[in-house]
């Protein structure tokens, strides 16, 4: 495929742009990002813009800024192909290989499985709108953060856009609402909140999942027939979003009553479907498009102004424009941690502070080149996730456009769950919670 190649044989321009090292220790004046990667496989349409992302904000910084405060950011990929027990030996490889700031797993099934890792560690987890939705608890879980927003509080904001479109949250009673989702921790994540909504709305809601990697769907969809839900939510990720999106469009399912989740709604999702995904949605926490003054400098500081070859590398695409927007916040994380502890690389202990006491203003987003591309975020010690808002973006055949205003999620019924989970939680592993 040209653009893989093409993204391939960036990879390594790339990594020696940032300064990449294979099998040493790094210089103590360098700060590390491992970068747990998946570019091959069934998830790769996803996973190749994310990694170019991070990859670039991170060339940026160098090339631009000389890093962070002078401080050169190094980073190191690592091939997970999505897979949970690869992704952690990726993890135990790259974990000592320098001043490692802290750990993208990219991944819900890896991050389940790096939470216990990160307090002995001492190395934080930033798993930015996925992975444990209880770990927005900060109190129990101290070293992992979810900001901005996450699947319990997407999950809530979508049955809120679906009572607006109704006219009303009273009539959503009597509805029918699909929840098509991946057969796994991560696809799990929102059916929790959906089943008490159903509860308090009364909305009639199916299940469905699809196993891994969801290239075969006709049972699901033959079930979505019969079925004849008023609205589907997706929970997807790589082929299945594309596979998903065709299914439906077989059956005439109308699209515009067809939303994914912020995971299932990117370029790479629609465009295989071709006229027939116009109309579909997705909730995001973030702008797609190359538009903003972070795309400008990007163009020109990593691509020396080739817009072709940016293009090429997915520049200005949703799921690339939300690892800038991770990256970023890893960075200012890490900015905020030298704030108190002085222009050098951060340890993980000190970038588990700046994580914590992170407050990106809408001041700093412009300073950033990133205003109205996300929204601004201020962490603290009880609250790793922020409850973000969310809003939704529709295909118009070219690109995406937002169709809605931004949705407050249903904080009074999350976060009741969130502190319960995290509950259970802790007396399961023997943890006594943080007084904040």
């Amino acid at each position: 495929m040209k653009i893989r190649n093409l993204s391939l044989a960036l990879l390594g321009v790339a990594m020696a742009w940032i300064g990449a090292t294979t099998g040493t220790l790094l210089a103590q004046n360098e700060q590390f990002f491992p970068m747990l990667v998946y570019r091959t496989g069934p998830y790769a349409p996803n996973g190749i813009p994310s990694a170019n992302g991070f990859r670039d904000y991170y060339a940026l910084l160098n090339a631009r800024d000389g890093g962070i405060n002078g401080v050169r950011i190094v980073s190191e990929e690592c091939e997970t192909k999505y897979n949970t027990k690869i992704g952690v030996e990726c993890y135990e490889k790259l974990k000592n290989k320098g001043m490692t700031a802290l750990i993208n797993p990219f991944s819900t099934g890896i991050t389940y499985q790096l939470i216990p890792k990160a307090p002995v560690d001492k190395i934080p987890i930033l798993s930015m709108g996925y992975g444990r939705t209880a770990a927005a608890d900060g109190r129990v879980f101290k070293w992992i953060f979810n900001f901005p927003t996450s699947y319990w509080s997407q999950a809530s904001a979508f049955i809120r856009y679906v009572g607006k479109q109704e006219g009303g949250m009273k009539e959503l009673k009597g509805k029918k609402i699909a929840h098509v989702y991946h057969n796994s921790a991560y696809g799990k994540e929102a059916n929790p909140t959906l089943e008490v909504l159903s509860k308090k709305f009364g909305y009639d809601l199916k299940l469905l999942a699809v196993d891994h990697p969801g290239q075969e769907q006709k049972a699901t969809w033959l079930q979505i027939r019969r079925y004849r839900p008023d609205w589907i939510f997706m929970s997807g990720w790589g082929v299945m979003n594309q596979v998903a999106i065709k299914e439906a469009a077989a059956i005439n399912y109308p699209m515009d009553k067809f939303v994914g989740n912020w995971w299932s709604g990117t370029e790479t999702d629609v465009i295989p479907a071709g006229d027939r995904a116009i109309g579909y949605k997705s909730a995001t926490f973030n702008g797609a498009g190359a538009k903003w003054k972070v795309h400008e400098d990007i163009l020109k500081y990593v691509y020396n102004g080739d817009e072709a070859r940016a293009r090429d590398n997915n520049w200005g695409e949703v799921l690339y424009n939300r690892t800038l927007v991770n990256a970023m916040f890893g960075v200012e994380a890490v900015r905020t941690a030298m704030g108190r502890y002085g222009n050098k690389a951060m340890t993980g202990e000190q970038v588990r502070w700046g994580l914590e006491n992170l407050d990106v203003t809408p001041k700093r987003l412009k300073e950033l080149g990133m205003a109205g591309m996300t929204r601004p975020v201020k962490v603290s010690c009880a609250d790793h996730e922020t409850s973000g808002p969310v809003i939704f973006q529709q295909w118009d055949g070219k690109q995406w456009k937002m169709v809605s205003g931004w949705f407050k999620p249903m904080r009074d019924v999350v976060r009741p769950m969130i502190e319960k989970a995290a509950a259970a939680y802790a007396k399961e592993n023997n943890i006594t919670p943080r007084d904040c």
